[in-house]
């Protein structure tokens, strides 16, 4: 069990829970915000000032009133009438995330929440009891309010859930978990549906996936780069440091340690006909480390985000006022997750371009056409190198920004939107297709280092060709190779190739404090 200190959660331990799906406890100084706010919330409830969310209706609704017997009802209402999501399910790793981040949010203190219902949260997350959440329905203001309803439903015994492996009501998913539903005091629906924890979810995931594959494609060049003979002179130190960047500094001096000791380096340094090479081998510390550059900016923005009360409104306990606001307008997510997009997508592109080199018989320096032993008759890594495109074209496409997208709704009282949900729910698909153009360049590299032998590539290299090697057998013939494609996907995905390497890649959240 992680304890939290809302305001001050690391992204590093964000991405274990996201990782491994553990379970989490608020810390003793945000229980007494909690309590605070509660008594805030208590105490306008009984009083005759209408405050919005309390004993008002929503949105174009708000001036009505509501009578002080029928607050139950109408958190209860809000709930069910929100819960208008469609579409499949969501993945339950993001789901149990933006529990967390609903948690750390109402643990600032501004949300007047009941402990009690905290409480449920925590325990839902401990017990494993996850609510079905579709995953469209969210414009990305006023909270991502459909799929948190299908959240806080669940917690009122409503809704689907699942528990140890079956889909049940909410109410029968609680039951055999030990829980009890809860009867949503004042504000206390609104607080759950307020807030962009289901598109910080969804964009925290794509940050971390973008990342791994960040440096996976460092990986993925230096091995194309010994494979295609190509020149390491692009990486020296000094060409780097002249320009400033930490991300391209960073991503050099990752893959001169990644091909310090090539004997197939070593073998052409000297009296090499070509004089420079094409950009997808010489600019790759330029182009990915300004990706990374720029995840740095997005995880900034992220982790600001994760720590914070997106509610309204908001309860300000140093004033002693209830105060509407705009923090659910989830602008600065969906700008993160457009940032995150592009970085995966350009990620890609160099890369597929480094695979479409590879496959070229002219200019892949006197490697095999198609890397194909006795070409002609194989035809090797041909149609591999399409599928690459087609997943490079299909990110390409899914760049596109969302959050210029804006539409009105409510009647236009929610007039501006941010479309961060399906901004960031996009990251998914993205960091998949990404991940298997990367296992693709991984193994044409590796055939292409095979075919320099005996001259030996470096040590980290030369390891992680042994790993491929494990599950994925040289390509000596012409065979069914889907399943190959999936599993090389699969070990850059699960980050098993980087951890042969034995060396230290860059560091995110060192970076985003340089």
């Amino acid at each position: 069990m992680l304890t939290l200190s809302p305001g001050n959660v690391s992204l590093k331990l964000l991405e274990r829970i996201w990782r491994e799906e553990l379970p989490v406890t608020l810390d003793a100084d945000a229980r007494m915000r909690i309590d605070a706010s509660a008594a805030r919330i208590d105490a306008a409830a009984s009083g005759n000032e209408a405050v919005y969310g309390v004993n008002t209706g929503f949105g174009k609704l708000a001036s009505i009133r509501i009578a002080a017997e029928d607050t139950a009802t109408l958190q209860r209402n809000l709930i069910l009438s929100h819960c208008s999501g469609v579409g499949p399910d969501t993945p339950r790793a993001i789901k149990r995330l933006m529990m967390v981040l609903k948690l750390i949010s109402l643990g600032r203190g501004a949300s007047g929440i009941r402990p009690e219902t905290v409480d449920l949260l925590e325990a839902m997350l401990a017990k494993v009891v996850t609510p079905v959440i579709p995953a469209q329905g969210s414009v990305g203001a006023s909270g991502d309010l459909a799929p948190l309803a299908h959240m806080a439903a669940v917690m009122m015994g409503e809704g689907e859930a699942e528990f140890q492996g079956e889909i049940l009501s909410g109410g029968a998913a609680l039951e055999k978990a030990g829980l009890t539903p809860v009867t949503l005091g004042p504000k206390e629906g609104l607080a759950l549906i307020n807030g962009t924890q289901f598109s910080t979810a969804h964009a925290l995931a794509g940050l971390f996936s973008a990342w791994q594959a960040g440096c996976t494609s460092l990986l993925s060049a230096s091995m194309s780069i010994d494979a295609a003979m190509a020149s390491t002179a692009p990486l020296i130190e000094e060409i780097h440091t002249l320009r400033g960047h930490p991300g391209q500094i960073g991503a050099a001096a990752t893959m001169r340690t990644l091909l310090h000791d090539s004997e197939i380096r070593e073998a052409h340094r000297a009296d090499d006909p070509r004089v420079q090479d094409p950009y997808c081998m010489r600019c790759q510390p330029q182009v990915a480390g300004a990706a990374m550059d720029m995840l740095v900016h997005a995880a900034i923005t992220l982790r600001r985000e994760a720590n914070a009360a997106t509610d309204n409104p908001l309860v300000l306990l140093s004033e002693d006022r209830i105060v509407s606001g705009g923090n659910f307008h989830a602008e600065p997510v969906a700008f993160a997750a457009d940032m995150i997009a592009l970085a995966l997508a350009e990620i890609g592109s160099i890369s597929q371009r480094r695979i479409a080199l590879l496959v070229d018989p002219t200019l892949s320096f006197d490697l095999p056409p198609f890397l194909a032993e006795d070409p002609g008759l194989n035809s090797g890594m041909m149609i591999a190198e399409v599928t690459s495109a087609a997943l490079m074209s299909e990110n390409k496409h899914l760049a596109n920004p969302c959050s210029t997208d804006s539409t009105p709704t409510s009647a236009n009282q929610e007039d501006h939107v941010s479309m961060a949900a399906h901004g960031a729910r996009r990251l998914g698909t993205m960091a998949e297709n990404l991940f298997r153009i990367l296992g693709i360049e991984i193994f044409c590299a590796a055939e292409g280092i095979r075919f320099r032998s005996p001259l030996k590539t470096s040590s980290p290299l030369a390891n992680v060709c042994d790993r491929l090697h494990e599950d994925i057998a040289p390509l000596t013939k012409d065979r069914f190779l889907a399943p190959d494609l999936e599993t090389a996907a699969q070990l850059v995905g699960h980050g098993e190739l980087l951890d042969k390497t034995d060396i230290d890649f860059p560091c995110l959240e060192e970076m985003m404090h340089d």
